[in-house]
């Protein structure tokens, strides 16, 4: 059995991968803010083992990984699951709201995955899974900046794959459509302090003023998005991505469709700026 350490493991899509992970026999290292916040059939359970970890904090990255192979002497698998949501227009948000989301959902990936790596790459082997988004194939109005985010950890998530590969090491991202998570929590979702009466009746506020309104009602059920997760990775071999949910497949349909219609008409105009006079 493998050593799982995951990020964002206190509630969510975290706390049912962790469980699921657990409930296929493996050890896990559960990433957590608060570890008083982790659910009692976690901090009960004999293979799991609660880390603090704030993934915006260097020095706890750093702490938590010590303290997860001091436990469990390596690590098989990271799960990159902390995150947060940012709605408003883009006219709307600050620099100071952006660069909070990005320290989350991108930068706090790209620091526990670099001091994760040592580890996996001294092994010779290990899996990454990173909890992108729906959002990351399609950008939505009214989310364009988490869309940003999650569009990166695709792009990371793709040149790692190959980046990586020379050390046995692979590298997922997960693609959830909407799941009955708390994302849309007060304590997940931040939206735009500032609101501007411009985009009122426009899709942007239409998003802004309706996502309550879904939360805890998504079609998506956490703990069969979880068991698909834990089951894939278990895999020998990961996908490149892996979409969960029948709306995320939906939606990349309908993008992948939209895409082919707009290239189409300049594809022999564009083709034709490599060709030498």
């Amino acid at each position: 059995m493998a050593t799982w350490f995951i990020t964002g493991a206190g509630r969510g899509l975290g706390v049912e991968i962790a469980r699921h992970a657990l409930k296929a026999g493996h050890d896990v290292a559960a990433g957590v803010r608060r570890v008083d916040a982790l659910p009692d059939d976690l901090r009960g359970a004999e293979r799991c083992h609660p880390v603090t970890l704030d993934v915006t904090d260097q020095a706890q990255i750093d702490r938590a990984v010590a303290q997860v192979v001091d436990r469990f002497a390596t690590i098989d698998v990271l799960v990159n699951n902390a995150g947060r949501l940012l709605v408003g227009a883009l006219e709307e948000i600050t620099d100071a709201e952006a660069r909070s989301l990005f320290d989350v959902n991108l930068f706090g990936l790209i620091n526990v995955t670099r001091a994760v790596l040592p580890t996996m790459r001294a092994a010779g082997k290990g899996k990454i899974v990173h909890i992108g988004s729906r959002a990351g194939f399609e950008g939505e109005p009214g989310m364009s900046l988490y869309s940003a985010s999650k569009f990166a950890v695709a792009g990371i998530s793709e040149a790692l794959a190959v980046e990586l590969g020379p050390f046995g090491i692979q590298s997922m991202v997960v693609e959830p459509g909407a799941f009955r998570t708390d994302l849309l929590d007060p304590s997940s979702m931040s939206v735009a302090g500032a609101r501007l009466a411009a985009y009122d009746g426009t899709p942007a506020h239409h998003m802004r003023d309706g996502i309550g309104g879904a939360n805890h009602l998504q079609p998506g059920d956490p703990a069969k998005g979880a068991a698909l997760i834990v089951e894939v990775t278990d895999g020998e071999t990961l996908p490149s991505h892996l979409l969960v949910g029948s709306d995320a497949y939906e939606r990349l349909e309908i993008k992948n469709a939209m895409v082919a219609e707009h290239i189409a008409p300049w594809r022999d105009r564009s083709l034709a700026t490599a060709h030498r006079d």
